[in-house]
């Protein structure tokens, strides 16, 4: 029982490559990959660094008429 048989494991390919497809395969183990990353990386309390923002634009008050 389980995924230690590589018949399992063909199966298991066969079905999903039937459900999703050749070309959106590779798209849906990417963001699979990438949901996993950040789910690990939440667990161990790594931040991603923040994009740095634009620094503010500071106006010159207008001369008094």
């Amino acid at each position: 029982m389980g995924l230690s048989n590589p018949t399992h494991i063909l199966m298991v390919a066969a079905i999903a490559l039937l459900v999703f497809g050749a070309r959106r395969l590779p798209e849906v183990g990417r963001s699979l990959g990438e949901g996993m990353r950040g789910f690990r990386d939440s667990l161990q309390g790594e931040t991603a660094p923040a994009p740095a923002l634009p620094a503010p634009v500071q106006e010159e008050p207008a001369p008094p008429a």
